[in-house]
């Protein structure tokens, strides 16, 4: 049975992990880790999201 959709009305909070699969690590070191929080920033600013942690 599949997964109802999620809601997306203006305001709505969203609790989002990012995790690899089987757990596995998505970044390698610290140059990876500065340039996939640097990217995330950027997209945050282009589509005017907030990130409270």
């Amino acid at each position: 049975m599949p997964r109802r959709a999620r809601l997306d009305a203006p305001g709505t909070l969203h609790h989002v992990m990012v995790r690899g699969i089987e757990r596995r690590r998505i970044v390698n070191d610290v140059a990876d880790r500065k340039n996939f929080v640097k990217r995330l920033a950027e997209l945050c600013v282009d589509t005017k999201t907030r990130i409270y942690a």
